[in-house]
């Protein structure tokens, strides 16, 4: 019993506001209810087209870019705590008209101003996590809230279902009420993080590491750190692979199961990824906690690698399942270790600014998959991709391993030179 309990030890003693922020998100992410069902709602309610349905959620999803760029603006100068409740209040009340205008197109102009906000927000949450922590304890803090996000989404989606056909309101007003009520926590539990300009100042003085105060702007400061900017293109190669699970792999199950079939297997090996995430990421962070960041990135590769490569070969159910086990604790390592890695080499000064560049760096590999991988399978078939997802799963690897070895390189020159 003692070692079921134990991994659990590293969340014990973290910052107070590190709690509300993992009750925040489960409770945020646990009211979801109206994007996993976007594209019904734009095909089935306001009768759109696939394609025009389709153009409708990118361009909601390119509406959190300018909001983002914005929010990690706002975030360094106004503050991270003011921001947060202020862009995702408004996220939330966007979704309170679309209950009562029924099939309206006014409805995904609102969804989009939504996307806005929230891409506001983003960053503002990330810099005051990174505030709240240390490198002692952040890989615990980023990983537990990670934790609470994934908790919540193995639960919204499975209400909103319910709730879905005989009440689509409540869809709406579900989604703001549990944004506004995940704001509670923050506001009453969770001080203002944002560095004081003495602490900045002093940083300048004390801090010898990647996370001291910089001047300049935020292209200025981040060409001072091309370790950054190495691992940002690398992890373009990450979201590029991962993608594959909402994109290839249903082709995949399409091409093995007869129609009827293939939703079912789909959703079961979405369940079974929600499932390995709830019961194994504190067991995989304990386990993994004396690894630096890289390696633990460069072990997701190989484990992505693994576990969508099998697939070529596999025609079962069981073994899809155990495919995506694999790749899913590659999807934990991987979520869990990025954001300490950017946190740990982010000046105190630019926090806001760079957590909201590298989710758009990074996510290119998300938006860019479709098209690609598109053109891939009408040429070369579904079986083809999962020998090419391996490849590039072990070049995504293989440059994470590089970076360590280079950063270790320049630490122990440094040490060499004082």
């Amino acid at each position: 019993m003692n070692r079921l309990i134990k991994p659990f030890s590293m969340y014990k003693g973290l910052p107070k506001g590190i709690y509300a922020l993992f009750f925040a998100r489960i409770i945020n992410s646990m009211g979801a209810f109206v994007f996993p069902f976007l594209t019904i709602f734009l095909t089935r309610n306001l009768g759109l087209d696939e394609k025009t349905a389709g153009s409708i959620v990118m361009i909601g999803a390119f509406f959190s870019v300018p909001g983002s760029f914005l929010g990690g603006f706002l975030s360094d100068y106004i503050g991270r705590k003011k921001i947060i409740i202020l862009a995702q209040g408004l996220a939330a009340l966007c979704f309170v008209p679309c209950a009562f205008l029924e099939d309206s197109m006014i409805i995904p102009v609102l969804l989009m101003s939504s996307n806005f906000f929230a891409g506001i927000a983003r960053p503002a949450t990330t810099a005051m996590t990174t505030d709240l922590t240390n490198k002692d304890n952040r890989k615990a803090a980023f990983s537990l809230i990670y934790l609470g996000i994934n908790i919540g989404f193995s639960i919204g989606p499975l209400i909103a279902g319910f709730l879905y056909n005989n009440y689509i309101e409540l869809i709406f007003l579900g989604d703001a009420f549990t944004t506004l009520l995940s704001l509670i926590f923050v506001y009453k539990y969770v001080d203002e993080t944002k560095p004081t300009e003495k602490e900045i100042e002093d940083s300048k003085i004390s801090d010898k590491t990647q996370e001291k105060a910089e001047e300049g702007s935020l292209v200025a400061v981040l060409l001072k750190r091309p370790n950054l900017i190495f691992f940002g293109i690398a992890s373009v190669v990450y979201s590029f692979v991962f993608a594959q699970h909402g994109f290839s792999l249903p082709l995949q199950t399409e091409s093995i199961f007869n129609n009827d079939l293939s939703t079912e297997v789909f959703g079961s090996l979405m369940a079974t990824n929600g499932i390995v995430v709830v019961l194994m990421t504190v067991f995989l962070i304990d386990l993994t906690k004396k690894l630096k960041p890289l390696l633990n990135i460069a072990m997701a590769g190989i484990l992505c690698g693994i576990g969508f490569g099998m697939i070529y070969y596999v025609s079962s159910i069981k073994l899809l399942i155990l495919s995506t086990v694999i790749w899913t604790l590659g999807e934990i390592l991987n979520a869990t270790n990025t954001g300490v890695y950017i946190a740990n080499h982010t000046p105190i000064s630019h926090r806001g600014r760079f957590n909201s560049i590298f989710p758009i760096i990074t996510g290119a590999g998300f938006a860019l998959s479709p098209r690609i991988m598109g053109s891939f399978i009408n040429l070369n078939g579904i079986r083809a991709v999962w020998p090419l997802i391996f490849c590039l799963s072990m070049i995504g690897a293989l440059l994470m391993f590089l970076l360590y070895v280079w950063e270790k390189t320049q630490k122990q020159k440094v040490y060499e030179k004082n």
